[in-house]
């Protein structure tokens, strides 16, 4: 029963897992679409900053004074930030090849851009190395997850049943009888020592 778990748990995690190559590779696509428009809009904002004669942080300090700039200065910092590290993130995925991809989940995590990759993503037969490496490695962690989840769950009832088991396997422990050690009377006729109970 518990191989037959920990094979449908294989199982899964090499189905699910056989398709990052093909999701990086969509999520990529996306992702340069969100760095392209962010460049634009970044491009615009430094445009016309240069054109007050002033530079970005300057642009940025003069976004102040009511609650309606303070709230653009804190969106247009806020989306200054999310350009810079989805481009810098695009930099790294479009150099690393397929199986280095498998490294590098964590360049994948802005939820925006991956909630659109899921949204159209339709999956693909894993024909390539980097798709039998993923299914490989799937297959490995699904197994040990539910290996893990299972272990954990039976191991208070063995060790319940183990130490059930010492109980009713342990010795009764038996006491000895009591030694009779003979006895020297002394016969008051003959003086002599003799053992109590022994005739002559």
């Amino acid at each position: 029963m518990i191989r037959a778990l920990c094979l449908v748990g294989g199982l899964t995690g090499a189905v699910g897992l056989s398709q990052y190559p093909e999701f990086s590779q969509q999520y990529i696509q996306r992702l340069a679409g969100q760095v392209d428009a962010l460049t634009i809009e970044a491009k615009r904002f430094d445009d016309s900053a240069l054109a007050e004669g002033m530079g970005r942080e300057e642009a940025l300090q003069a976004l102040a004074g009511s609650d309606f700039l303070d709230r653009r200065q804190a969106d247009m910092r806020a989306m200054f930030a999310r350009h810079a590290r989805l481009g810098e993130n695009l930099i790294v995925l479009r150099a690393a090849s397929p199986l280095e991809r498998l490294t590098l989940p964590h360049r994948m995590a802005d939820g925006p851009t991956a909630q659109e990759v899921w949204g159209d993503f339709t999956p693909a037969v894993p024909v390539s190395m980097a798709g039998a490496a993923s299914a490989g490695a799937g297959f490995l962690g699904g197994w040990a997850a539910i290996a893990a989840i299972l272990a954990a769950l039976t191991t208070p009832f063995r060790r319940r049943r183990g130490a059930q088991g010492a109980k009713r396997r342990e010795p009764a422990i038996k006491k000895d009888p009591p030694v009779m050690r003979p006895t020297l009377v002394t016969d008051q006729q003959s003086h002599v020592p003799r053992l109590a109970g022994a005739q002559r």
